[in-house]
């Protein structure tokens, strides 16, 4: 029978390795520590019932068998069944060594994948907004703005990376201006309270937009928070400029918000889909002025460097780099692997 597993020992090749978030779910194939990842094509999660079925029919397109899977989730990992906060899957690793052919079953968080993928990101990979100084082997941070708001930290000590995993997206968030304070009684909050994540992810740029609607006197017009940065970025709709230009200033006071915590000198990193469809946004003054305006710590934030992973595929990329070379992280995976 499957049980949980505390071993930290290398996983067998190959290995399935996924990225499940609350609308996609990304998966490839690691054959060996020297192999080259095979990617599949997405997977739309609203498409398949459980995982399960869409790993087996992401498997049938590869002639590899995996011998062990990571998967990366939307959630925190507890128990035997794990939910996604986003979407209404379920993860049962011991079902899928039972009925998959996997021997070896490692789920983390999420913004785990992410902060492994931020341990080595190449030039190419990212955009710098701001100051491009940062210590090399200083804590940094990540966080995703996507169908939720992921944050996580990573540590380096005692020649590892260790990513620390969060719900960091939950945190409160308040007005600060008398602009705020006009848009801010027309934000709903869930059991009292205006969390992060309601205003800084997708369905965050339509409550922010809707807001700013109702304290104008005006018929929402736009629908799809796509339509929103579209008009946004082309100039087109007034509400949708504003509604662009204070998601990013949001994201840049909880952005400064959570490097202060890790003390991240190693700098912040913006990942998933929606920094990269901003990025013009994002390099405009508000962002990085939001970021640094935390008296009296202003100029220490000026010295953090702030950038956008470009890379869609980023959390792959992270989670492959630990399986070639776990020693190189201290990635907990006590009550979280499972093996037959």
């Amino acid at each position: 029978m499957p049980e949980l597993n505390h071993s930290d020992a290398p996983l067998p090749f190959p290995i399935l390795i996924g990225d499940i978030g609350g609308t996609n779910a990304r998966f490839s194939i690691l054959a060996d520590a020297d192999s080259e990842q095979e990617h599949f094509p997405v997977v739309q999660t609203a498409n398949f019932a459980t995982i399960d079925d869409a790993i087996k029919q992401t498997l049938e397109k590869s002639k590899v068998q995996p011998r062990a899977a990571i998967l990366a989730m939307a959630g925190p990992v507890q128990g035997d069944e794990i939910p996604l906060t986003n979407c209404d899957w379920v993860i049962r690793p011991k079902t899928m060594i039972a009925n998959l052919g996997i021997e070896d079953v490692l789920v983390i968080n999420d913004f785990e994948a992410q902060a492994l993928a931020i341990a080595e990101v190449s030039d190419e990979h990212r955009e710098t907004i701001g100051s491009t100084s940062g210590n090399v082997t200083a804590s940094r941070a990540v966080l995703g703005p996507g169908t939720g708001l992921g944050v996580a930290g990573l540590v380096h000590t005692q020649h590892q990376w260790v990513p620390v995993p969060g719900e960091g997206g939950h945190i409160d968030i308040g007005p600060r201006t008398e602009r705020d304070l006009q848009i801010w009684p027309h934000l709903e909050p869930i059991e009292g309270r205006i969390s992060a994540e309601q205003v800084i992810c997708g369905r965050g740029l339509q409550n922010i937009y809707h807001a700013i609607c109702a304290a104008d006197g005006l018929e929402p017009s736009l629908k799809e928070p796509a339509d929103i940065t579209n008009h946004a970025l082309a100039g087109t709709n007034k509400q949708a400029e504003e509604t662009l230009t204070l998601f990013v200033t949001y994201l840049g006071r909880v952005a400064g918000d959570i490097a202060m915590i890790f003390m991240a000198r190693g700098g912040v990193y913006l990942s998933g889909g929606i920094p990269q469809k901003i990025l013009p946004a994002l390099q405009k003054p508000e962002f990085r002025a939001a970021f640094e305006d935390k008296a009296p710590h202003t100029e220490m934030m000026k010295t953090i460097p702030t950038h956008v992973v470009v890379n869609p595929l980023a959390a792959l990329s992270g989670l492959a780099t630990y399986a070639r070379k776990p020693t190189s992280f201290g990635l907990a995976t006590e009550g979280r692997r499972w093996r037959r």
